[in-house]
């Protein structure tokens, strides 16, 4: 059965799509930890543990994430980009991408912001148009 995340990338269901390219995904969290928090993903691996992943596809999907985290730093006034590999939540390997003025902003246990349908989509496009630029 398909996870949630391959039923995002394959566009099965709704998400605020940030970038894509053949084998990786990213898009919009939407339970942001920060405006512009990221979800990164392999489209065609469903295991839930990273350090699982062949070397090419672990190799390609941190070079992806690398670039989305550039367009997030480059749309979303922060301080840097925080990464977190949790596997917790959704059994798919996934990146957690999220914009960072302070370390405690990474803290998962926080309450998570509320963004309206216009606000992810104002955001995944900032993100995805300097993306695009990169």
């Amino acid at each position: 059965m398909a996870t949630v995340f391959t039923k995002i990338a394959k566009g099965e269901i709704p998400s605020y799509k940030v970038a894509e390219n053949d084998g990786f995904y990213a898009f919009l969290d939407i339970n942001p930890l920060a405006k512009g928090h990221t979800l990164v993903i392999p489209k065609n691996v469903e295991d839930d543990y990273i350090f699982h992943l062949d070397e090419n596809t672990y190799m390609g999907l941190c070079s992806f994430a690398r670039k989305v985290a550039i367009a997030i730093g480059n749309a979303i006034p922060c301080k840097r980009v925080g990464v977190a590999v949790l596997g917790m939540e959704v059994p798919h390997t996934h990146i957690h991408l999220v914009p960072l003025n302070s370390e405690s902003d990474l803290d998962f246990r926080k309450e998570k912001l509320s963004l309206s349908p216009e606000e992810f989509s104002r955001i995944a496009s900032i993100i995805s148009s300097e993306y695009e630029k990169l």
